[in-house]
């Protein structure tokens, strides 16, 4: 009898009638898009775990502690600064070259905290989904320059980065800037985000020059392993899973039920992706190199990252074929051809992948989501106008990151000290080791 009791109770609870005042279908909606776009921010701040683990575990162990550093310091002083000005530059107005129309000065809207919209809920959601976005933009360009740079080096670029290079190109697709004005389309940031991070590292890791012992005299380059092989494999995992939150949370709102698809081509990307790397390792070499096709896998995925949401399934893994092959020919180029030393791959990954995901738009897209359509659907001009948004965020990230490296360059300078990137930079630049009871050291005492 008192179990009945409690059960009557229980179901009065959940069918006592909810009156319309109290609660409408629309505060409703609502509340499902705010919780999946917090849901959202969250997956992408997740991703940080990934790139941590994915880079820490393809460098050597007397750099491990750096690269964590490095990628902590990201999402807190790269969130600070696109926090205070990067945000209001992305998002402020639809002024065809930079944000500047929100607030009265130019933390304006991204600082509300200060300008009196503390209490903009949806503001703030969407403030914290926008700093993880600048956040991997900058842990792209970390990859690609670790074991060598000045820990001081990578903060002043974190700053600028996060403030002034992403913002600007972010505004003119996202934002309401000239790109977005005559129709370029990159859903979740192929080219915003990766593209932009990929080219800023392309110029970095040339400015900063190879690894010592990365190349023999003749020009060939050496292979220098990383210290766990696990920490790849995990960490890739961890961002296969914060990208479902990279691409489909851009949606912005749960409501938009093109999630399904969305995220169904984020995965069969990523598959596709790992499947023909692995496939044209093997056909090259006979072995299966684990740690490339994790990074083939990265590939798909950031050449879906811009058409998710426009193609269908079977494009989707197309793309990511494509994908995963564009990134082990892109990282062969880039250490024989180029002679530039990329340790994760960054460049080949992001760079090369994010100008094929802008493209792949503009082949793909099949007008089921807001009627954009590519080549397939006989549009030619789509193609066209994202060449151009290709063609601008090459020149705009190399041209800004080498303009920014060779101003680092000559005032606190990149590289840390030759006898420092022997000993390793755990020890020189942050005075401690990641694993100070398994590093083993030589009689000069540089850790290997």
């Amino acid at each position: 009898m008192r179990y009945t009791i409690y059960y009557l109770i229980t179901l009065a609870f959940f069918i006592t009638p909810v009156r319309a005042a109290d609660f409408s279908n629309n505060d409703f909606a609502q509340s499902i898009n705010f919780t999946w776009l917090l849901v959202a921010a969250f997956l992408v701040f997740f991703m940080q775990v990934g790139f941590a683990m994915l880079g820490a575990g393809i460098i050597r162990v007397k750099n491990s502690l750096n690269f964590f550093t490095m990628i902590f310091m990201d999402f807190s002083l790269g969130a600070l600064a696109f926090w205070a000005v990067g945000f209001a530059l992305m998002f402020g107005g639809s002024n065809p070259s930079i944000g500047l129309d929100l607030g009265n000065t130019l933390v304006g809207y991204s600082g509300f905290l200060l300008s009196g919209q503390a209490n903009d809920n949806y503001s703030a959601g969407f403030l914290l989904f926008q700093i993880m976005f600048a956040a991997a933009a900058v842990s792209i360009v970390a990859c690609a320059v670790v074991e060598r740079l000045k820990f001081r080096a990578y903060l002043m670029y974190t700053l600028a980065v996060t403030m002034i290079i992403y913002p600007i190109y972010g505004h003119w697709i996202w934002g309401g800037g000239w790109l977005s004005q005559i129709g370029v389309r990159d859903f979740a940031g192929s080219g915003a985000v990766h593209a932009v991070g990929g080219f800023v590292a392309l110029a970095g890791a040339y400015l900063i020059g190879p690894r010592l012992g990365k190349y023999d005299k003749d020009g060939k380059p050496n292979v220098i392993p990383g210290h766990d092989i696990t920490y790849i494999v995990i960490g890739t995992f961890i961002l296969i899973f914060g990208w479902f939150g990279f691409n489909a949370g851009s949606t912005l709102a749960a409501t938009d039920l093109r999630i399904s698809v969305i995220a169904l081509n984020t995965f069969m990307a990523a598959a596709a992706g790992a499947t023909s790397a692995c496939f044209l390792l093997m056909s090259k070499s006979g072995k299966a190199d684990i740690t490339m096709i994790c990074n083939g896998a990265l590939g798909g995925l950031v050449a879906i990252t811009g058409p998710s949401a426009y193609v269908a399934p079977w494009a989707a893994v197309l793309i990511g074929l494509i994908g995963g092959i564009i990134f082990v020919k892109a990282y062969w180029f880039v250490e024989w051809k180029l002679r530039i030393d990329d340790p994760v791959g960054a460049i080949a990954c992001h760079a090369a992948n994010g100008i094929w995901g802008l493209l792949a738009v503009g082949i793909f897209a099949d007008g089921t989501y807001q009627g954009v359509t590519g080549l397939i659907a006989g549009n030619t001009n789509q193609l066209y106008v994202q060449s151009i948004g290709a063609i601008t965020a090459i020149v705009w990230a190399f041209g800004t990151g080498y303009i920014l490296f060779s101003f680092i360059d000559h005032t606190i300078g990149l590289r840390v000290k030759p006898e420092q990137e022997l000993q390793g930079l755990d020890i020189s630049e942050h005075g401690i080791s990641a694993y100070p009871e398994f590093t083993s050291n030589t009689r000069d005492g540089r850790q290997q």
